[in-house]
């Protein structure tokens, strides 16, 4: 399954351990269990880490968690490619019970 995580530094993290935090990213190899699809860092804006990646279970998503809630506030969502969305969409639509026509 393919994941989003959104990094935003706490505002209660002083410069320092942000700078920290930037050198210590530099050495940081993703954990075993994931597949890294994508990682920006935003010049601007709320989050300082946009990450898309592929995990099959829980435990390396928590592990990312773990390693940087220290600096970070993660926020780690389920996604799907618009591709795969447009595929998978009307499927799902149909079967909505809002979506039915009343007989």
């Amino acid at each position: 399954m393919e994941f989003v995580a959104l990094l935003r530094f706490r505002p209660s993290v002083p410069a320092s351990d942000r700078d920290a935090a930037l050198m210590r990213r530099a050495a940081w190899q993703y954990p075993d269990g994931v597949k890294l699809i994508a990682e920006y860092w935003p010049m601007s804006g709320e989050y300082q880490v946009v990450t898309v990646f592929a995990a099959e279970t829980i435990a390396p998503i928590m592990e990312i968690e773990f390693e940087w809630n220290d600096v970070f506030d993660v926020t780690v969502s389920p996604a799907i490619s618009a591709d795969e969305g447009l595929r998978v969409g009307p499927e799902v639509f149909g079967r909505l019970p809002r979506m039915q026509q009343a007989g």
